[in-house]
């Protein structure tokens, strides 16, 4: 059995139920109204990331599922990334960012770890400063504020 889901720019895509239903958000949708065959709206995800999220769906449909509370619970690592996850988020800043947005709106609690993960590894070891460049965020701290900040975490600081 398929399911019909339609992206924010009306693309539709037919994904096997087992590949869509990874999605607690399309789950749970689909727990409530039961079968359709109108296409599922996903508003906030365009046809370009909802391709991206079915290609890791349909790679990671036979894995266990993780029951929420014990996935929530388990510790996090950054550096456990698989070989073929790597490859599939290897993508640009924009992409990685609206993959990481849908995957949060969709639920797809492996997909979203998998972004952050990726997040973590960019900054890991890098300076406020080359973050700042890195996601073009703009440095509007006063010097006295910057002072004001570094006082606060002195603790913080490798010595």
């Amino acid at each position: 059995m398929s399911v019909k889901l339609c992206s924010s720019d009306n693309k539709e895509f037919g994904v096997e139920m087992k590949i869509a239903t990874q999605s607690t958000l399309i789950r749970n949708l689909l727990d409530d109204v039961g079968e359709t065959d109108e296409a599922i709206p996903l508003p906030n995800v365009t046809g370009k990331v909802l391709e991206k999220i079915i290609e890791y769906c349909t790679h990671h449909m036979d894995d266990p599922p993780a029951l929420n509370e014990e996935y929530d619970d388990l510790p996090k690592r950054s550096d456990d990334i698989e070989p073929w996850d790597e490859k599939f988020i290897d993508v640009d800043q924009e992409l990685l960012f609206e993959i990481l947005l849908a995957s949060n709106y969709m639920d797809i609690k492996p997909l979203l770890d998998l972004g952050c993960k990726t997040v973590a590894n960019m900054i890991r070891n890098k300076t406020a400063d080359e973050i700042r460049k890195m996601f073009n965020i703009v440095d509007d701290f006063t010097e006295e504020e910057r002072e004001q900040i570094r006082k606060e975490n002195e603790w913080a600081e490798d010595h």
